[in-house]
């Protein structure tokens, strides 16, 4: 009982061991997890950074043409795509207004949805969307003076860049162009600027030109309603060539093309795979662990079991001695009782010979005989099983053994009118001789038992291998049933009205010594065949 609950104790403690390593390992994954998706999270902030530089670099008075904006965010979109090997390939960016619309998108346009564009993180099975602020290019929360970007339609551009003017015409202006000189206004002329698509006809006078700006005061500086050529309504840098454009068109256009935000689309297939192969990484730490917790309960109750056999084993050794000692006194006296049991048979037998004694007194003496008799041969056996067994191995022709313990109870099978057969190889085999013929005249005389009169009893020996051989005893008597044949080998244990029950177990204690195997089988169509295997031939 108490190993019992030792057991207990201990699956319990490794139970619980296990456990906490499926929590420490569940806990180490949401981890490494997080901070996959905080790589994500950096990469996207670095893509931000890396656009707001861009878009500081392409803007002029705070308006960025759009034909020159597209190529550069495509080919960022290469660059990041085929770079960023640990975190994810970008897939699709785009620039976002005030409204959360698109303005300028580069990659897949596809995966920027309205659904993806209403929140500011959003993870799917294959991407995940970012939306950030664009440095640089966003609106100052606070409602003042901000440096909103506004980025122009393609035709904006190519009517600006198709127009001329004369420089007269802008004093104030400076160059804007990649291709011309910003140091020297002189050099930039324009005339015959035609009206743009997107835009309204710049003002003219009567005589058909283009109204210059109202000249800066004295001062130098320019209140804030006489600049809306630099400021639109709100706030908004308006860029002074767009003079133009009314107040209420430009907050149209920068409703619609002022840049507030930056939307990424980022693949989660290296993400994915990165929490796929730590989770089974955790798998197999949790399995082996499992494994491992097993393995020491096992052990634990291996060794347990052993410790009780230990205890049992010296328990049984005790006990095996104490029964020594009892089978030694008891066949001590046994051995005692014999000499008292033949004086009373002697004069039993003294009696019988008396010639003036009646049938009456001679028939009882003749019975105490008979009954000293049957006490004397239990008393035998008793002490042949009784005895240690030492086994003195020398060569024994073994067809010639069986023969002479044939001749030894040729009396008893003449008595029953048996018919007895020896068959099969002539073998010599290693065997304490007197312990081998006490084995054959054991079996023989049970065999002579359980035969009908007349019947016939053979004995066959046959080799089994190159070492060793088989001896095999048949008779043709009732037989043994399926359930007894292991019993019948067991001390006292007998079919026989006459039997003591110890010759086969003397038998069965004999073959044990020797190593070799006995068993009973069933002999068809009717009796039984004792066979003893792994007889070792002699050389």
């Amino acid at each position: 009982m108490e190993i019992k609950t030792n057991q207990r104790l201990v699956a319990s403690i490794l139970i619980g061991v296990w456990l906490l390593v499926v929590g420490w390992q569940t806990e180490e994954h949401l981890r490494v997890v997080d901070a996959a998706r905080s790589d994500l999270r950096g990469s996207s902030r670095e893509i931000a950074r890396t656009l707001g530089a861009v878009t500081r670099a392409l803007q002029f008075r705070g308006a960025i043409f759009q034909e020159r904006l597209e190529p550069v965010l495509n080919e960022l979109a290469k660059v990041h795509t085929n770079a960023l090997v640990k975190s994810g390939g970008l897939l699709a960016l785009g620039l976002l207004n005030t409204e959360g619309e698109p303005v300028v998108t580069a990659g897949e346009a596809r995966l920027l949805t309205k659904e993806v564009l209403a929140e500011r993180e959003q993870w799917t099975k294959d991407y995940v969307t970012f939306l950030l602020p664009v440095e640089g290019a966003n609106v100052n929360p606070e409602g003042g003076p901000n440096n909103a970007t506004v980025v122009l339609p393609p035709q904006a551009f190519r009517n600006f860049t198709n127009g001329q003017a004369r420089n007269r015409d802008f004093p104030r202006r400076e160059a804007w162009l990649d291709d011309t000189n910003a140091h020297d206004p002189a050099s930039i002329t324009f005339t015959n600027f035609p009206p743009p698509t997107a835009f309204p006809p710049p003002p003219t006078n009567a005589a058909g030109e283009i109204e210059p700006p109202p000249p800066p005061p004295e001062d130098g500086r320019h209140p804030p309603e006489a600049n809306d050529h630099n400021r639109g309504g709100g706030g908004n840098h308006r860029p002074p060539w767009m003079r133009w454009i009314s107040e209420e068109e430009f907050k149209a256009l920068a409703a619609k093309r002022e840049l507030h935000g930056l939307v990424l689309a980022m693949s989660t297939d290296n993400y994915r795979a990165v929490c796929i192969h730590d989770l089974w990484l955790r798998y197999v730490i949790c399995f082996f662990a499992g494994i491992s917790a097993l393995g020491i309960s096992v052990a634990w109750r291996n060794m347990s079991k052993t410790a009780d056999l230990q205890i049992r084993l010296v328990r049984a050794s005790e006990l095996n001695s104490h029964l020594k000692e009892l089978s030694l006194a008891a066949a001590g006296l046994a051995h005692e009782t014999r000499n008292p049991l033949n004086i009373i048979r002697g004069q039993a037998q003294m009696i019988t010979r008396l010639p003036e004694l009646s049938p009456e007194i001679r028939e009882k003496s003749q019975t105490i005989v008979n009954e000293t008799d049957k006490v004397t041969a239990q008393l035998t056996e008793f002490i042949n099983y009784s005895r240690p067994r030492e086994v003195r191995r020398t060569k024994i022709d073994l067809t010639a053994a069986t023969r002479e313990v044939i001749h030894t109870l040729n009396f008893d099978i003449d008595e029953k009118n048996l018919r007895v057969e020896t068959t099969g190889e002539s073998l010599t085999v290693e065997a304490d001789e007197q312990l081998l013929r006490q084995v054959l005249f054991n079996l023989l005389l049970n065999a002579i038992q359980a035969a009908d009169h007349s019947g016939e009893i053979k004995f066959r020996t046959l080799r089994t291998s190159s070492v060793e051989a088989a001896l095999e005893i048949r008779d043709n008597g009732p037989g043994v049933p399926p359930e007894q044949r292991q019993e019948i080998f067991k001390p006292y244990f007998t079919t026989h009205q006459k039997g003591t029950g110890l010759g086969l177990a003397v038998v069965a204690q004999i073959v044990q010594a020797h190593g070799w195997e006995i068993t009973c089988q069933g002999n068809e169509p009717r009796g039984a065949i004792f066979r003893i295997t792994h007889l070792k031939v002699a050389a």
